[in-house]
């Protein structure tokens, strides 16, 4: 989704603009309750499916959590696919996916899903998705980061959720990705509605530190949905942000856009740092001047993670 969120989304003392967007927070909610009760979900007993989904709009990691179940089922020797909704702005996720293992994407998961059946895949990993009513998902995670959490807690256009936070006890396994700074207040708040969630916790860890040095200065620029979170990362891990820019999610850069960068970056002395996935946006001719950071997530209770997996 290419635009930037708006501010009052993550003010949790926002007074007076959620309250605007109310009516129209209700008319969409009025609209998925119609949908759920209208679309029969179904069950596959061909294969197995795993959603990695979200409340929260953007910047949860999921990706990120979708590699990491395929690269714990891969070495396990079972059979596992990626399946994604062919949206045309999301070609970075895209390309990282088919980067690990086969993605099967179309414009109704659905037919994905009968696709990968055909092709004898045993487990589907569904990359988004939670709020597709016309599958009944073997397994679900609910994505959060730890720095957004659930923003001012209203429902979109008020704020940033797309379902009510009290939904959480319907969901199982929760998935928290960020710093860790507000881990406590946020377990309590989940355990408050859902006394019986699994709460997984995990961080990022960049994986190519060796291609930087600390003495030199950087400007970072990132269009991904969770931009202060891989700002701190960098910040933890050593490297010097100078200068940071923030784009809108899923940003389509021009050639102007990038020299823009190029240029401000030679004015301040700094070299030049994006995530792997605005890496796959910039045009190939401007590789040479820009590095990514490649990363992973580190899950603390990984053991328990992959029981749930295999059970």
């Amino acid at each position: 989704m290419k635009f930037k969120k708006p501010s009052f989304w993550d003010k949790k003392n926002a007074k007076i603009l959620p309250y605007l967007f109310l009516p129209l927070s209700l008319f969409l909610w009025l609209i998925n309750l119609t949908k759920k009760l209208v679309i029969k979900k179904e069950k596959f007993k061909n294969i197995k499916t795993i959603c990695i989904g979200n409340i929260y709009l953007g910047g949860t990691g999921k990706t990120s959590l979708s590699l990491k179940i395929h690269e714990i089922l891969d070495k396990k020797k079972i059979k596992t696919c990626f399946i994604k909704k062919d949206y045309t702005n999301q070609m970075d996720e895209q390309k990282l996916l088919e980067n690990s293992g086969k993605l099967f994407k179309s414009k109704k998961r659905k037919q994905s899903l009968i696709d990968a059946i055909n092709d004898g895949y045993k487990v589907a990993i569904f990359d988004d998705g939670l709020q597709d009513y016309s599958i009944d998902y073997d397994l679900i995670f609910v994505c959060f980061n730890d720095e957004n959490w659930i923003g001012n807690g209203f429902t979109i256009p008020s704020g940033p959720l797309r379902e009510h936070f009290k939904n959480i006890k319907k969901y199982k396994n929760i998935f928290i990705t960020g710093n860790m700074e507000n881990l406590e207040k946020t377990r309590k708040q989940i355990f408050k509605i859902n006394p019986e969630a699994n709460i997984f916790i995990s961080n990022y860890i960049p994986l190519n530190l060796n291609d930087f040095n600390d003495r030199d200065n950087y400007l970072v620029f990132s269009g991904i949905g969770n931009h202060k979170s891989f700002i701190s990362m960098l910040k933890k891990n050593n490297i010097n942000v100078f200068k940071d820019i923030e784009f809108p999610d899923h940003y389509n850069y021009s050639d102007d856009d990038v020299k823009d960068i190029i240029s401000e970056a030679k004015k301040i002395n700094c070299k030049i740092i994006t995530t792997e996935k605005d890496f796959l946006r910039i045009n190939e001719k401007f590789h040479d001047e820009i590095k990514f950071i490649k990363s992973d997530i580190k899950i603390q209770n990984e053991n328990n993670f992959i029981n749930i997996l295999l059970n």
